[in-house]
């Protein structure tokens, strides 16, 4: 019997070598994100309940005003890796400094829209009365570490382009660690509430922010890159992070619109909707690590000219995003009699979410082909076929989503949809990557 060549299996473990070494401290440093409001929550829940609730509304208001700005990190990165690829270090990191300095700008803009409809927002989000003075000072507060948080997601972003997902992950720990200990002296040591939470974030985020510029200031002067704003190349920057926005705030009417319904259904599917929520985001972040891999791998082979090598990669990719997504679907399932008693122990809201885990289970593995693809596509620079692809997807979940209701669904038949959301998402980005039309090669697009 004759074997298989082994070029093809050493290809393979070349592709695995490599999504590995770049998704395992992507995961890392993105399930760090959201224990800064976790620290924020546990030291404020001592202060008392107003305090929390205030923390609650700010942290919601600051992380949508962060999470509209991703595309710093995903344009970047592809950019970046392009350059990479064609083997021109200096102008990749040039490119990384594009993105650094419209993150400064975008965040002294965040500033000063904040700073002065700070009451207005925290109202807007519905704080109450009593816990609206919190809200509002620490969102005030909050709002000067934005340009910090930008910066930090534009320097992940070049780091990611130059196929080191490492550093941010020491970065993410070393700031989750500063963030935990300035927030327990401010508030309780040096006793200014809420305030001191709020100042103990700032200063962390400051702090990550530093040590990026540092990295990226010592890897532009080793490849001779200049460190000064480029209006063209921050209008650039701009520009390609346009359509990126647009996909990013069409998936973010897609949640918002699933919330809105699960609150017209009932307290108890709406509770149980907001645990599914967080389980399913949580289950992303494994996901999302696949595709950071591959933003970073994609825009490298397509800058060197390599599409052999770029279609080979996209292959091994959804492979691990099909076998992930069955292995996370059937953790779900498995899970579902630990998970669920840790939120609820209300029949009125179990029973819901045990089918409604189901559902989550099932998609797993659709979500991981649509994570990989759509981390494919934004490595190869194909902004604009992305914004488009999630405005369509938007057209066909908001009516499916929004009749569930009339026609007396509960959460089941909503998450349902959230499935359709996810396969619509699917077929537009198999459609494209089958095409063939997203390998353009070159160290730009």
């Amino acid at each position: 019997m004759t074997q298989a060549p082994a070029t093809p299996r050493r290809a393979l473990r070349h592709h695995d070598r490599e999504i590995v070494a770049l998704a395992l401290p992507a995961f890392g440093s993105l399930v760090a994100e959201p224990l800064f409001v976790m620290v924020d929550s546990a030291v404020i829940g001592h202060l008392g309940t107003r305090q929390l609730a205030g923390l609650g509304v700010a942290a919601a208001l600051l992380t949508t005003a962060v999470s509209v700005f991703v595309f710093l990190a995903y344009a970047t990165t592809a950019a970046v890796a392009r350059r990479v690829g064609a083997g021109d270090l200096s102008s990749a990191i040039r490119q990384g400094m594009d993105g650094i300095w419209l993150a400064l700008l975008l965040g002294a803009a965040v500033i000063v829209t904040v700073l002065p409809t700070a009451p207005w927002l925290v109202e807007a989000f519905g704080a109450s009365p009593a816990a609206a003075p919190y809200a509002t000072t620490y969102l005030r507060i909050s709002a000067l570490g934005i340009p910090a948080m930008l910066v930090v997601l534009a320097a992940t972003g070049v780091l990611r382009g130059l196929q080191d997902t490492k550093t941010p992950l020491y970065v993410a720990i070393g700031g989750f660690t500063a963030n935990a200990a300035l927030n327990a002296g401010l508030v309780y040591v040096a006793g200014l509430g809420i305030a001191g939470s709020a100042w103990g974030t700032v200063i962390a985020q400051c702090g990550m922010a530093a040590v990026y510029l540092v990295v990226v200031v010592r890897g532009a002067r080793r490849h001779g890159a200049s460190l000064r704003p480029d209006a063209a190349g921050i209008r650039a920057c701009a520009q390609a992070g346009v359509p990126l926005l647009i996909r990013t705030l069409s998936l973010r009417a897609v949640l918002m619109i699933a919330t809105a319904v699960a609150a017209r259904l009932g307290d108890a599917d709406v509770a149980a909707h907001q645990i599914v929520l967080s389980l399913w985001q949580l289950l992303a972040f494994a996901l999302d690590a696949i595709a950071i891999a591959g933003q970073a791998i994609i825009g490298r082979y397509l800058g060197a000219g390599d599409q052999d090598g770029a279609r080979a990669a996209c292959r091994r990719m959804v492979q691990w995003g099909i076998a992930s997504g069955i292995v996370l679907g059937v953790l779900v399932v498995l899970a579902r009699p630990l998970f669920v008693p840790l939120f609820t122990t209300d029949p009125a809201v179990r029973s819901p979410l045990l089918t409604t885990l189901l559902v989550v289970a099932i998609t797993q593995p659709v979500a991981g082909i649509v994570f990989i693809l759509d981390g494919v596509l934004m490595g190869a620079g194909d902004g604009p076929y992305l914004a488009g692809a999630m405005v369509v997807t938007l057209a066909v979940f908001a009516p499916a989503a929004l009749t569930v209701p009339a026609l007396g669904g509960g959460l089941v038949a909503l998450w349902w949809a959230m499935a359709l959301m996810m396969t619509t998402r699917m077929l537009t980005l198999w459609l494209r990557t089958r095409s063939g039309r997203w390998i353009v090669t070159g160290a730009s697009r």
